[in-house]
């Protein structure tokens, strides 16, 4: 064979490598499958209905945006150290996401740095942090949801009278503004006084002992606001075993079944009601639109509102209280 025979088959070869090859790109491109975003929620506690309805809400935005949620927490919303470890660890598993409600607005501050370092974006939802780094913070308005709280206690006692306050963990963010619009609010109506803040540390049995405390320690307490589920659970609890069930009226965060079956009875006058389920959906929605180079509010407000027995039938009032049920899952 010439050289000039042997430089053209060289020529043809390399062409028909090309062709092969050139033909096999496309298909690779085409087979491709779009990778799956793992997001992380992390809640402040796993056991109360509130945070059942937030991963409700989180599930159905993960089949919406066609990401996947891994749901984590602590077992006591008091356990700091438990979801600081948690965190790291979804940190070091390279997570692209973390939605999350803070055990302490403080201390969790340099784990959301952490994570911020390593790339992944932080949206917290329900409790905040003492940090600029969260992409967006998704929960109630919690002081407007307090203040809205004491003037309802104000009405139902007549304004006037001396009243009682269980906040839950002391340092949780929710914890302190609910502490801190209730105190404000109650403080404009001359006749009330505040005569006992104890922290239930969202526990049903230190709920009751906080109640059991202030009513021993001042037995004309005419009404209490319960901060959130435990504490509310608790004091509904005191009250019946003490037959003092309408007569010290009592007006609660949140709205588990048992605090339902408690305004239901009478035990409870009014339920301050968050809408937990949109902030799982909105918190995983949000992190979604992050990963995606999108620009998101930093600061979005679920709503709160007030539930008595006068407008419990009200369908939009029943979507916020059992709100596991608008789950598409």
């Amino acid at each position: 064979m010439t050289t000039s025979k042997r430089f053209l088959a060289v020529i043809l070869v390399v062409f028909l490598l090309c062709l092969v090859g050139c033909g096999k790109g496309p298909e690779k491109g085409k087979t491709s499958a779009k990778r799956t975003l793992v997001i992380a929620v992390v809640p402040k506690g796993t056991t109360q209905s509130f945070w059942l309805a937030v991963k409700a809400g989180a599930e159905d935005a993960a089949k919406e945006t066609g990401a996947r949620i891994i749901w984590k927490g602590p077992a006591k919303e008091t356990d700091v150290a438990g979801q600081k470890r948690i965190i790291e660890n979804f940190i070091n598993q390279r997570v692209d996401a973390i939605v999350m409600a803070a055990c302490n607005e403080k201390a969790l501050v340099p784990t959301v740095e952490q994570a911020d370092k390593a790339g992944i974006p932080v949206i917290t939802i329900d409790s905040g942090v003492k940090s600029n780094v969260p992409k967006s913070f998704i929960a109630t308005d919690n002081i407007e949801g307090a203040r809205q709280a004491a003037r309802t206690l104000a009405k139902l006692i007549g304004e006037k009278g001396e009243v009682g306050l269980i906040p839950f963990v002391k340092g949780a963010a929710t914890s302190n503004m609910r502490e801190q619009g209730f105190k404000e609010e109650i403080a404009k109506y001359k006749n009330i006084k505040l005569v006992s803040v104890l922290y239930s540390n969202s526990d049903i049995m230190q709920g009751i002992r906080a109640t059991e405390d202030m009513l021993t320690a001042h037995p004309k307490l005419a009404g209490i606001f319960a901060a959130n589920e435990g504490g509310a659970v608790g004091a509904a609890r005191a009250l019946d075993m003490r037959g003092l069930s309408g007569k010290v009226k009592l007006v609660a965060f949140d709205a588990a079944q048992a605090e339902i079956d408690a305004l239901k009875k009478g035990t409870i006058q009014a339920l301050i009601v968050q809408n937990p389920y949109k902030m799982g959906y909105e918190g995983v929605k949000a992190a979604v639109a992050v990963i995606s180079g999108e620009k998101v509010p930093a600061r979005i407000d679920t709503g709160v509102s007030v539930v008595t027995l006068k407008n419990f039938n009200d369908p939009k009032i029943q979507q916020l209280l059992y709100p596991t049920k608008l789950s598409k899952g």
